[in-house]
């Protein structure tokens, strides 16, 4: 029998920053990571291995390189049982493995709802993290000329956008009133919506789908509202559910969401078995609610939490809750989100104020490949506390909301906004004096504090 220091199942994003991190925190200690796939794909890339880049092959990412540049162990395999009294798990070709310490890092499937007739008909897809899978499903779809997407989360968008650039007539169907209604405000989300319109993606929003039809395979969909559309493939985007199958059989808490519960040191209920990343239960940082927000970047935190603390505690490197961070790019316009939305914050009982200011990201904005940028805050008004922020703009969006996350997470108030010192440049940044984030600060500051 094999035996190892740690053990962590998974080689995405969280196994992957787990097993590096705690071998750089506790280099006298063995790692072992499993994992049943040949080759890992970078999550988020999958959408545009339909057409910004060559396939699959072009999305890999190099995890046995990492992990062998860093003496961490490798296997690839399944495995299918944990004994948490022996401290031992057993793969699919019966091959046990020993451990004094154990981290879940199994990540999360697409969820295909049983209530949906049809959804087993040849050519409908869902799009899972199986390099095989989404091979099969490209060659497919490339024959295809009519596709539907159901569900306008940030992999239906993107997903929708990327195949229509291969000159397909493609249909996006979202069941609420508008297109990343989850995670924007509706004005932003209607921005979305303009731009996604304009680059030829047609829009049917606050419908649902009722059924998929077809002989073996798919070729309608009916709506809820009695309309049928007729279609040559229907691609399924309409969430995630939680790996949690060995973690279930191993008799480990699971919360009500079906996700892992863990402590702020990402700890199950064995403090000799950690769990991270999509598989792991989240908790909402402003509301402190239990959310189901399934990011890389969220995962490779709470991983670099659970690296740091296998064998020995840190009071400070904890992982103190979810702040939701998400940034996606239609065309040459993106727009991010960090932390809760207005919407969000009304519905939770925040007594908030926002500000809102649209300039430039270069100075001046004659210059080329300027874009306007748009920047919304969400601030409480008793605190002056930044609980949100959006984003539209050009490519500059993902650093701003990642800026804008940071923010959250360190609980700045408004005032610590304008006394922020920047750098600027013309070709990089915004003017100094009209930068979109410190005045929609501003903006927020003449509500409350100046009044």
């Amino acid at each position: 029998m094999k035996s190892t220091d740690v053990l962590v199942i998974g080689s995405s994003a969280a196994g992957m920053v787990t097993a590096l991190t705690g071998k750089k925190v506790y280099p006298d200690k063995t790692f072992t990571v499993i994992r049943k796939e040949e080759k890992t794909l970078v999550p988020c890339g999958i959408p545009y291995t339909f057409a910004s880049i060559n396939g699959t092959n072009d999305n890999i990412l190099p995890s046995e390189k990492m992990l062998e540049n860093s003496s961490v162990n490798l296997i690839i395999g399944e495995a299918i049982s944990i004994n948490r009294e022996k401290k031992t798990c057993i793969l699919k070709d019966k091959e046990e493995i020993s451990y004094k310490k154990l981290v879940l890092a199994t990540g999360s499937s697409p969820s295909v709802p049983t209530w949906l007739k049809g959804a087993d008909l040849e050519n409908v897809f869902s799009v899972p993290k199986d390099k095989d899978y989404l091979d099969i499903m490209k060659t497919k779809l490339d024959k295809c000329n009519k596709i539907i997407v159901v569900g306008a989360g940030f992999i239906g968008v993107e997903l929708s956008d990327e195949l229509k650039k291969t000159g397909k007539e493609i249909i996006l169907i979202e069941k609420l009133p508008h297109i990343l209604g989850l995670c924007f405000d509706e004005e932003i989300s209607i921005k979305a919506e303009e731009v996604l319109q304009e680059r030829g993606v047609k829009i049917i929003t606050g419908i649902g789908v009722k059924e998929l039809e077809g002989d073996k395979k798919v070729n309608k969909v009916l709506l809820d509202n009695g309309k049928i559309l007729e279609t040559d493939a229907v691609v399924l985007s309409i969430g995630y559910h939680p790996n949690t199958t060995l973690a279930k059989e191993s008799e480990l808490s699971l919360s009500k969401q079906g996700c892992i519960n863990v402590d702020e040191y990402m700890r199950t209920d064995d403090p000799d078995i950690f769990a991270v990343g999509d598989c792991a239960q989240k908790h909402d940082f402003i509301t402190r609610k239990p959310c189901c927000t399934m990011l890389a970047s969220t995962a490779c935190a709470e991983a670099r939490t659970a690296g740091m603390n296998l064998f020995k505690l840190c009071a400070i490197k904890t992982f103190s809750g979810t702040i939701s961070i998400f940034s996606t790019m239609i065309g040459d316009i993106a727009f991010g989100v960090a932390g809760i939305t207005e919407m969000q914050a009304s519905e939770e009982g925040f007594d908030v104020i926002t500000g809102v200011f649209e300039g430039m990201d270069k100075h001046p904005g004659a210059l080329p490949g300027a874009k306007k940028q748009l920047v919304k805050l969400i601030v409480g008004k008793e605190s002056n506390v930044i609980l949100g922020g959006e984003v539209v703009g050009g490519s500059s969006v993902g650093e701003l909301t990642n800026i804008i996350g940071v923010i959250i997470q360190n609980r700045m108030n408004i005032n610590s906004i304008l006394t922020s010192q920047i750098g600027t440049h013309p070709l990089l940044t915004a003017s100094p004096a009209g930068y979109p984030l410190l005045k929609a600060a501003e903006n927020v500051a003449y509500k409350t504090m100046f009044k």
